[in-house]
């Protein structure tokens, strides 16, 4: 798993009544963008180091078209 500062990283319920977690990576410790990343998470503003699971996925920001 690859990342960048501003990448949002989803971590998918891994149990029955567990929720979907989202966050927003704040830095990394690895220049090649490897793990583990610091995270804001959305829904209560805390942050955290994590090292990433199966679970877990990353979306890159959408780049606008230029011309438009």
């Amino acid at each position: 798993m690859i990342a960048e500062i501003g990448d949002r990283i989803i971590l998918e319920a891994a149990h029955l009544g567990d929720l979907r977690r989202i966050g927003v990576i704040t830095a990394i410790t690895h220049a090649d963008g490897g793990p583990p990343y610091e995270v804001r998470w959305l829904d209560d503003g805390r942050t955290t180091l994590i090292f990433p699971g199966p679970e877990a996925r990353v979306e890159h920001p959408a780049v606008p078209a230029r011309g438009r």
